[in-house]
């Protein structure tokens, strides 16, 4: 596809996806904080299954990062209270404070702008990063809060259960798309050959997520995830 076509098909369908999670939870179809892990699960799959559209020139990389570049542009304005969207705010903060967007959703956007440009769709590396970081962190909180099990004795607010959401979150995610570029022929088969390295880098993301430190999990788990790949791909 054209490159310019397909930054349009892309930024379409994410904002779409977006405005949908807004849409629900603004009119109180699901809870602030569940939509607000709905976007962080979704947005990146879908953004990752885009770059397929992209032929494979030079520019591609750039124009595809443009999209998560405007979004988070989007967000520092709608934080800020240069732009009023309530429902935003609703959707992607926890208790209704638009400053909460500052923090997480912004360290979100600014790490797929990152790793967009850094690794794109040629390399087992970029993936993996992202996919664990929206998977793993994203499951984390909704199973760590309604699977009863025991504290951490290192991070008393985080569980067993949330830390092994993040490793099966983040490993099924990545197998997922690898799946997907491996069908569309972007990535040589056969899946099986991803499942080892995957969970080393699973692995180490979930013992990271674990650790006692609150609103970087975005950037911690994606840096981690990167590292690791360099060494299992």
């Amino acid at each position: 596809m054209n490159p310019y076509l397909a930054t349009l098909f892309t930024f379409a369908i994410a904002i779409l996806f977006l405005r949908l999670m807004d849409f629900l939870a603004q009119r109180g179809l699901i809870e602030s904080r569940l939509s607000r892990k709905f976007i962080h699960i979704g947005t990146g799959p879908i953004f990752v299954l885009c770059w397929l559209m992209f032929p494979d020139a030079p520019i591609s990389r750039w124009l595809a990062a443009l999209v998560p570049l405007l979004i988070t542009v989007q967000f520092v304005l709608v934080g800020t209270g240069l732009i009023q969207d309530e429902a935003a705010v609703k959707a992607m903060s926890r208790t209704g404070d638009r400053r909460e967007i500052l923090r997480g959703p912004l360290f979100y956007g600014l790490v797929f702008v990152a790793v967009t440009l850094i690794y794109w769709k040629d390399s087992l590396i970029g993936i993996p990063a992202l996919m664990i970081m929206c998977g793993g962190d994203g499951v984390a909180d909704i199973v760590g809060r309604r699977v009863p099990s025991p504290k951490l004795a290192w991070s008393r607010k985080k569980s067993v259960a949330g830390s092994l959401s993040v490793f099966l979150g983040g490993w099924l995610l990545t197998i997922f798309v690898f799946a997907i570029y491996v069908w569309a022929g972007a990535f040589g088969g056969p899946v099986a050959r991803f499942l080892l390295p995957v969970a080393w880098i699973a692995l180490g993301a979930a013992l990271v997520e674990s650790l006692p430190f609150k609103d970087v999990d975005n950037l911690t788990l994606t840096v981690v995830s990167a590292l690791i790949g360099h060494l299992v791909f």
